[in-house]
């Protein structure tokens, strides 16, 4: 088995503490089946082109430059050069500011998951030291950091022998709940039916085991594919229905 590739390498840096540690991806979908765009007439693979929408010209690569728009059809051109200036350079060091209960983080602003692990046997022993510190204090660590030429805040738990780091959403790309639950009725619910649920809770209980979980799209895909090669052809798949909600007596 090829070892995985650090995406980051750099030093979580947890009070007088300092430890080299590298950041792999936590999750990705390059192993979804995807497609190509294919000429039906030739087969052939077709590519992606920018055209000019007033010459009506393709651009190449060489002259295409980012735009800001300011107004219609009007844009402050930005050089790459420019933004690289802009962009702070990385120092390569995941500063903790914070430690947060896990119980007051909300997963709504997670982002992106990552494995963060010590880089090197010389990091063993600081990193479990952090470990440790953060599962007895049950906790998780906010930190910053410059990944991938961005700013980023990220929330650092442990999982086992390693940690885990969520890049987080800022704040101003979280939509607020009120835009979706404003409308919803403040409800007196009745005891018997409110047991009711809890019964069912109780009944169907289980554990978190992703393995579990069924991709139907992928898999549903993956015979698609399979069946063309072999020149079958794919019967139309059942519609699932949605489950009738039926409710034994009024919730008020």
């Amino acid at each position: 088995m090829v070892a995985a590739r650090a995406n980051w390498k750099g030093y979580l840096k947890f009070g007088e503490i300092s430890c080299p540690v590298a950041l792999y991806t936590g999750a990705s979908t390059s192993e979804r089946i995807s497609f190509h765009m294919i000429n039906r007439d030739t087969g052939h693979r077709v590519r992606r082109e920018f055209v000019d929408p007033v010459t009506d010209e393709p651009v190449d690569r060489e002259h295409q430059i980012k735009g800001f728009e300011i107004d219609k059809d009007r844009y402050v051109e930005i050089e790459p050069e420019e933004i690289a200036k802009a962009v702070p350079e990385s120092n390569k060091t995941l500063a903790v500011a914070a430690f947060i209960p896990c119980v007051d983080i909300d997963t709504i602003y997670f982002d992106k998951p990552y494995y963060l692990a010590p880089d090197g046997k010389i990091a063993d022993d600081a990193f479990a030291v952090i470990r440790e510190a953060l599962r007895a204090s049950k906790v998780g660590a906010l930190a910053h950091a410059v990944l991938f030429r961005r700013y980023r805040a990220l929330l650092i738990r442990v999982q086992g022998l390693g940690l885990v780091a969520h890049t987080l959403n800022f704040d101003y790309e979280v939509r607020s709940a009120s835009d979706a639950f404003d409308g919803i009725p403040k409800l007196k619910i009745q005891k018997e039916m409110l047991d009711l649920a809890k019964h069912i809770i109780d009944t169907k209980r289980g554990t978190f085991d992703p393995s579990t979980f069924d991709d139907r799209y992928e898999a549903a895909v993956a015979e698609l594919v399979k069946a063309k090669l072999a020149g079958k052809t794919i019967k139309s798949q059942k519609k699932v229905e949605p489950p009738k909600v039926s409710m034994p007596w009024s919730l008020r």
